[in-house]
C-alpha cells in the first residue's frame, strides 16, 4: 500500500487528495481540498497550503492531472497563470516519483477503474461495462474531450485522442443551418464547435435565425442555466439541440473506436444529465443506418464519480508504478 498526492489542475481551480494505491489500483480517495488557481502565485505554494491543510507531511509521490498538452519542457494553462515544468517537479514539491497526465487521459483512467455504482444508465442494455473489449469516453466541457479503454480481462490501456476535432456531420436541415452559422466564423467546423460548453452559444444563435428572431448575446454559462432550467425557450431548444448532437458524435466515436461501450463525462454531462435522459440522445445514438442495430446493443453510461480527474490521476500513478 502506498500514499500519494493526487492533483487535478484547470484553468480557475486546482483540486488536491490523499490517495491510496496498491497492486496497480486505486484503494481509496480522500475527500478533495479544492483552491482557487487565481489566489496562489504558483503551483508550488498551493502544494504548500494543501500541506498545512493536511497538518502533516505530505508523501513523496504525486499524480497530476493537467487541462493542457502533457508532452513539453513546460506546461501552460488557459485562464491559468501556473506553469509546469515537468523535469523540475521532483525538485520543486519535494517528491521522488511522479506521474503527469493529460486531464481527459486521467478520467480514461478513471472510467477503467472505478467500481459500477460510480455509473449511471443512459441507453442501451443496461448492464456492466465488458471487461474486454474497448470502451469510449467522450467528455463535452470547455473543448470536447475523446478517449478510449482498452482492456484485455486483466490488464487495459487508456489512449487520448485528439476526437473532439472531427469533422461535424449534421444530420437534418436544423444541424445544416448551424454548420453554415458556424461556417461564418471558422473555415472548417469540428464537432466541438458544436458538442461543448461554448457551442450552446452558436446553436442559440443559429435557432434564432430561423425562427427571425432578434436575440441579446449570451456567455455560454449563464445560457445553459437558462435552457436547463426552461427559463428561456430558445434556450432550452439549443439545449435539446445539443442533447441530439451529443448522441450523434458519440454513436459516430464508438463506431471508429470499435466500442463496446460508451462513457460520457466530465462536469457538463453531469449537469445536463436529466435533459439527456429526456431528449432523443438514445435515438442519435443509434441512428447509424444499417449498423443501427449494433448500435442498440451498445451500453451507455454517465459516470457520476464526484473526482474522476484525481481518481484517474492516482490510477494513472498506479498504473506507471506498480508495486
Amino acid at each position: 500500500m502506498r500514499e500519494i498526492v493526487a492533483v487535478d489542475i484547470g484553468g480557475t481551480h486546482a483540486r488536491f487528495a490523499l490517495a491510496r494505491i496498491d497492486d496497480g489500483r486505486v484503494i481509496e480517495l480522500a475527500e478533495a481540498a479544492t483552491l482557487k488557481t487565481a489566489e496562489y502565485a504558483s503551483f508550488e505554494t498551493a502544494w504548500e497550503d494543501f500541506g498545512r491543510f493536511i497538518g502533516s507531511p505530505l508523501p513523496t509521490a504525486t499524480a497530476i492531472a493537467v487541462a493542457a498538452l502533457v508532452q513539453a519542457d513546460i506546461i501552460h494553462f488557459t485562464n491559468n497563470p501556473w506553469i509546469i515544468r515537468p523535469p523540475l517537479i521532483c525538485e520543486k514539491l519535494g517528491v521522488e516519483a511522479f506521474s503527469l497526465v493529460n486531464d481527459f487521459e486521467a478520467v480514461g483512467h478513471a472510467v477503467a477503474q472505478v467500481e459500477e455504482a460510480s455509473f449511471q444508465h443512459l441507453c442501451g442494455p443496461n448492464v456492466a461495462l465488458a471487461d474486454k473489449g474497448t470502451i469510449s469516453v467522450i467528455g463535452p466541457g470547455t473543448g470536447l474531450g475523446v478517449a478510449h479503454v482498452f482492456r484485455d480481462g486483466i490488464h487495459y490501456r487508456v489512449q487520448a485522442t485528439e476526437g473532439g476535432h472531427i469533422g461535424f456531420a449534421p444530420l437534418d436541415t436544423i444541424e445544416d443551418q448551424i454548420l453554415a452559422h458556424l461556417r461564418k466564423s471558422y473555415r472548417r467546423v469540428s464537432v466541438e464547435r458544436v458538442v461543448s460548453g461554448p457551442g450552446l452559444v452558436d446553436i442559440y444563435e443559429a435557432l434564432a435565425a430561423i425562427e427571425g428572431q432578434t436575440i441579446r448575446r449570451f456567455e455560454d454559462k449563464p445560457l445553459w442555466q437558462l435552457g436547463l432550467s426552461g427559463e428561456d425557450r430558445l434556450a432550452a431548444a439549443a439545449v435539446d439541440r445539443f442533447c441530439l448532437t451529443l448522441g450523434s458524435v458519440a454513436g459516430d466515436i464508438a463506431l471508429a473506436q470499435g466500442g463496446s461501450g460508451v462513457v460520457i463525462a466530465g462536469g457538463l454531462g453531469l449537469r445536463i444529465n436529466d435533459a439527456l435522459l429526456q431528449s432523443g440522445f438514445a435515438e442519435r445514438f443509434r441512428a447509424k443506418g444499417r449498423f443501427e442495430d449494433m448500435m442498440s446493443r451498445i451500453p451507455v453510461k454517465l459516470i457520476t464519480h464526484p473526482q474522476p480527474g484525481l481518481f484517474g490521476a492516482a490510477a494513472a500513478f498506479a498504473m506507471e508504478h506498480p508495486e
